[in-house]
């Protein structure tokens, strides 16, 4: 399990990093350094040589994330990470049926905490809590964004020139949205988080009627509903996994 939270960690780390620095190189360097702290925090090297090399993997793995990210995007190959992201998922998953490491300062850290739902965590559920509540920010926009260019999905603002309704605030909205769901569905409160879903259709539903239908300038009605129903359905989709994840 902690391999799974490091690359979590990692991930939503180096997205986040670049959403303020606009520096891949930096953000990779910064998500590296924190996975190496993290493990190190969690005594990952006191499971051994292979903890080791698997530590330095994963801190590799996140590298090799940005880099994909920054390929797709420049070349327009938007399946490229998503592939990567994919593969390092599923090594993750397998990774982690191997023993985890007692906790070392992270543990004594949780328990020396205040709060009683820290101080009763183990290290490696708050790691993979945490890489699962971080890929709900930066990384989930980098995923769907990913998505609707691999499947052709056009932004409706980009494909007309004319006047068209107004869909900001998306890479907002999609973070707090995502954060809401884990979050509700972490407390086990999953009928809220669905309700939480329904609410943004029907928040959606005047914009998705304004657009055009009367071939004048502007998005049509099909236009903007298939990007909102692809973006939203990505969005949740990240979210539902990473609440799958963190409660395995």
């Amino acid at each position: 399990m902690i391999w799974l939270g490091l690359l979590l960690v990692g991930i939503g780390t180096c997205d986040l990093a670049f959403s303020w620095t606009r520096r891949p190189r930096v953000a990779e360097a910064v998500a590296a350094g924190v996975v190496v702290l993290l493990g190190l925090l969690a005594e990952v090297v006191g499971l051994g040589v292979l903890a080791v090399l698997g530590l330095l993997l994963v801190a590799a793995a996140v590298v090799l994330w940005g880099e994909s990210v920054t390929y797709g995007f420049g070349t327009q190959r938007f399946a490229v990470p998503l592939i990567v992201l994919g593969g390092m998922l599923s090594l993750a998953l397998l990774a982690s049926v191997a023993a985890d490491p007692e906790g070392g300062l992270l543990r004594e850290v949780l328990r020396e905490s205040a709060l009683p739902l820290l101080s009763n965590l183990a290290p490696e559920r708050a790691v993979l809590l945490t890489g699962a509540l971080l890929v709900q920010l930066s990384t989930g926009n980098v995923i769907v964004r990913l998505v609707l260019g691999a499947s052709g999905t056009t932004h409706p603002l980009r494909s007309t020139t004319g006047p068209s309704p107004s869909l900001k605030g998306g890479r907002l909205l999609g973070p707090m949205e995502r954060l809401v769901i884990v979050g509700l569905g972490l407390a086990g409160e999953v009928t809220a988080a669905s309700i939480v879903i329904a609410a943004k259709g029907l928040l959606r539903f005047p914009e998705l009627q304004s657009a055009r239908t009367d071939g004048t300038a502007g998005p049509g009605i099909h236009e903007v509903t298939e990007y909102f129903l692809v973006g939203s359905f990505v969005s949740w989709t990240v979210s539902l996994v990473a609440l799958a994840l963190a409660t395995t």
